[in-house]
């Protein structure tokens, strides 16, 4: 899964790195180290400009609100739960199909934390018998210290309740894709805990090569055989993670200190 991430590159090297071509500095959200549900949260998509005199989608950085709320939903109560879509299921669930198949983007990362357990809790948590309980906390992020670009999903709601001049009338949101850890070596692993992605948790966000960045954010794209290939796992080996303080398991707790690299665990985990 992915339930915290940290975000802290300006939007010029984002542009820079995604080939963005429009973007306002103004509305860009601060760095965030400890980037939690409901946060906004700057994405890449492909989009054609508003009452622009060309319809062609631009590469574009948006501020979007992490916890998608569907074009449908009476109200946004449940966005908290909604961070995340699992890959597998993504093309037929009612949430995500239609953001699947139109509104597809990249949530651009550091990288993210995940928080480690003992073996035999993780299996109840994949059989969905019990809410694991939170433990060491690691950061996971590319081995050779390039942007993380998990594939995501974004929708507009428009609230009912309020005018239409409204600054809040429309709500834009968005979901980072999981899909199953990598059970091979990581590409730099600590010298004590896990080996693997799979050791730290059994999902993982989607993250998209680079090779894959287009054809993910091409809004021309929609047949669902076709987009379902783009969510095949990416090259092993590529990740690394480290423990970090457990300071990171309080939101209220945000710095660049939360990514220091611990010299072991603070607390004890099975392996």
């Amino acid at each position: 899964m992915c339930g915290r991430y940290a975000a802290s590159r300006g939007p010029g090297e984002l542009a820079e790195a995604f080939g963005v071509e429009r973007w306002d500095p103004q509305e860009a959200p601060a760095p965030d180290w400890n980037v939690a549900p409901t946060k906004e949260v700057l994405v890449v998509l492909d989009r054609p400009v508003k009452d622009a005199p060309d319809p062609r989608p631009v590469r574009q950085l948006r501020v979007l609100t992490w916890g998608l709320v569907p074009s449908w939903a009476e109200d946004p109560d449940g966005a908290a739960r909604m961070i995340n879509a699992r890959a597998e299921t993504l093309h037929e669930k009612p949430s995500f199909r239609r953001a699947f198949a139109q509104r597809r983007c990249i949530v651009p990362a550091d990288g993210y934390y995940e928080w480690v357990t003992a073996h035999d809790e993780r299996q109840l948590e994949v059989e969905g018998r019990r809410k694991r309980a939170r433990k060491q906390p690691y950061f996971v992020l590319p081995a050779d210290g390039s942007v993380l670009a998990m594939a995501g999903i974004y929708e507009f709601w428009r609230d009912p309740g309020l005018p239409a001049e409204h600054p809040r009338a429309w709500w834009a949101t968005c979901s980072v894709i999981t899909t199953e850890a990598e059970t091979g070596p990581l590409g730099a692993a600590p010298a004590e805990g896990p080996a693997s992605l799979a050791d730290i948790h059994p999902r993982m966000p989607l993250v998209l090569p680079p090779d894959r960045w287009d054809a993910w954010l091409d809004p021309a794209r929609t047949d669902a055989d076709e987009l379902r290939g783009l969510l095949a796992p990416p090259p092993g080996g590529l990740m690394r993670a480290y423990p970090v303080a457990t300071a990171v398991s309080n939101v209220r707790n945000n710095g660049p200190e939360l990514l220091a690299e611990l010299a072991a665990p603070e607390e004890a985990t099975l392996f």
